[in-house]
């Protein structure tokens, strides 16, 4: 035998026919578990209103209090419908134009009308993603750069180290490694001027899409840093998005520097650490064995 559903409108339904039939009101209520005042205002409704009124009511107000006149709203939609390039701002100043006396809608308020009735355009976001360009092989010293970050260092100040390094792609040679305290450009720009003048300028420098190298967001994902090299006749690489061993043997070099920190003790300023790179530094360029390309 299948189970029996049961609605709350059958529930009162069943109240109200136990009651007609000379039932108790209290023993009733106490039975279908409810309030002598509640089974009250069912069997009335009843009375008052037949089998509809065992129905749910809606709990819609009658009233709103700031809901606005019916002609304001009409005229905002008119104006809509007369400008479709107007929006909130300019339709409430026509507002304020055209109605005295009453209280003027916000401009949020004027959008949400426009919204409720379908008559606001929602754009899609535009998300530009950074892409990857085309890679060299690098076999000659400074034909390729590489350059990147490795990572963030919490000195005992507590404040954050950012290393800077260079390495050229044919000899793996570590050009650089500074300590910087921010990836902002113009400690970048310092670092590579010099670096240009002790070793000459590149032929390419490859780097991923990160900051100070590109953006997202500007022309070309092109930064200060990055059209600075350009004017130096310098060819700009990037890996892809995700794929850092596009850039191999730099993180190779990054995963040496992490096994042999320089110090046990982290240095209490950014200048201590950066004296203390050139021990990783040396020992990255003097103790390794050469490895053909």
């Amino acid at each position: 035998m299948p189970w029996k559903e049961c609605s709350v409108t059958d529930e009162r339904m069943q109240f109200v026919a136990r009651r007609l039939a000379g039932e108790p009101m209290a023993e009733l209520c106490r039975e279908f578990g409810i309030s002598r005042k509640t089974g009250y205002k069912i069997f009335d409704r009843y009375q008052e209103c037949g089998v509809q009124g065992l129905t749910d009511r809606s709990r819609r107000p009658y009233h709103y209090a700031n809901k606005l006149p019916f002609q304001v709203e009409r005229f905002i939609l008119n104006q809509k419908y007369e400008h479709p390039s107007w929006g909130a701002r300019k339709i409430r100043e026509r507002l304020i134009r055209h109605f005295s006396g009453i209280p003027i809608p916000a401009k949020s308020t004027v959008h949400a009308v426009l919204d409720r009735n379908g008559l606001v355009e929602r754009r899609g976001r535009v998300r530009r993603r950074a892409q990857g360009t085309d890679l060299s092989p690098g076999r000659q010293p400074n034909d390729l750069w590489c350059t990147d970050y490795k990572g963030e260092f919490l000195l005992g100040n507590r404040h954050y180290c950012y290393p800077l390094t260079v390495t050229d792609h044919a000899s793996r040679f570590l050009l650089t490694c500074e300590a910087l305290s921010s990836t902002c450009e113009d400690y970048a720009f310092i670092v590579f001027e010099r670096l240009f003048q002790e070793r000459g300028v590149p032929a390419n420098i490859r780097s991923d899409n990160g900051v100070p190298f590109a953006s997202a967001h500007a022309l070309f994902n092109l930064r200060k840093l990055a059209v600075w090299w350009l004017r130096l006749g310098i060819g700009i690489e990037r890996i892809r998005p995700g794929h850092p061993q596009q850039n191999g043997r730099h993180e190779r070099m990054h995963l040496t520097l992490k096994k042999k920190p320089p110090n046990r003790l982290p240095p209490t300023s950014s200048s201590s650490r950066l004296a203390s790179t050139s021990s990783p530094k040396s020992s990255t360029n003097n103790g390794r064995t050469k490895l053909s390309a």
